[in-house]
């Protein structure tokens, strides 16, 4: 109800001797009204306060460290890939987190390129060991052994980032291989190209690339087993 309308309420039902007392009893009214509304905002206030006050005072939950995104599928492809990974880390004493890092790395740049992922496994295996600092005296660096100045154009698409950060030289690493094996016309030819080696008539280094290979996918199997036998007897 409006001020307005109160007066004229009141004007309407007060009589000849409540003239003088008008102004009081009105004054009473509205007093009453800025009362009652006061404490509603002042309840509402205080709701909201509480409301950010336990907002505030709510502890952090811990937030997990994310998976490698291929280990985000089926329970016995996690399994495989763990299997892959702890395989790995063990060979090549490295830590599995790390391990997991560069081999979700070589997955992602391999499927993106259509190779096999553990062709790109296996060739950082051979060719740093994993290790992403590695250098050689011919100005090979991190875990695919890339040469920079051979490939400027592909390191100058990934912003000029160094050859030593590992997702930058895998994904340059995995453009060459590529490109050297759909020049060679198989995965063994384009490997010894990619070693420098295309004249090898023995295909030494692409024998100890598919070597390794054949060595993770067995681990992978391995993995792949024990998920089924642990669902077997689950089910």
């Amino acid at each position: 109800m409006t001020t307005a309308a109160i007066k004229d309420g009141l004007r309407a039902s007060a009589g000849p001797g409540m003239g003088r007392d008008f102004g009081l009893v009105l004054a009473i009214i509205l007093a009453t009204l800025a009362g009652i509304f006061a404490a509603a905002l002042s309840a509402a206030s205080a709701r909201t306060g509480s409301g950010v006050a336990d907002a505030a005072a709510a502890p952090a939950l811990p937030v997990a460290a994310p998976r490698p995104a291929i280990l985000r599928a089926t329970r016995r492809d996690a399994d495989s890939v763990e299997a892959l990974i702890d395989a790995a880390a063990r060979r090549y004493r490295i830590s599995g987190t790390a391990m997991g890092e560069f081999i979700d790395m070589a997955f992602a740049e391999a499927r993106r390129h259509r190779l096999d992922p553990l062709l790109i496994v296996a060739v950082m295996a051979v060719e740093s060991r994993f290790n992403p600092v590695a250098q050689s005296d011919a100005g090979a660096k991190g875990l695919m052994q890339v040469i920079p100045h051979f490939h400027p154009e592909k390191f100058s698409a990934t912003g000029g980032k160094s050859a030593l950060d590992p997702r930058t030289n895998i994904k340059v690493g995995v453009q060459v291989l590529k490109e050297y094996i759909d020049r060679g016309g198989n995965e063994a030819a384009g490997l010894q190209l990619y070693n420098g080696a295309s004249r090898d008539s023995s295909n030494t280094y692409a024998n100890k690339v598919l070597s390794e290979r054949a060595r993770l996918q067995s681990a992978m199997r391995r993995g792949r087993e024990q998920a089924g036998t642990r669902l077997a007897v689950l089910g």
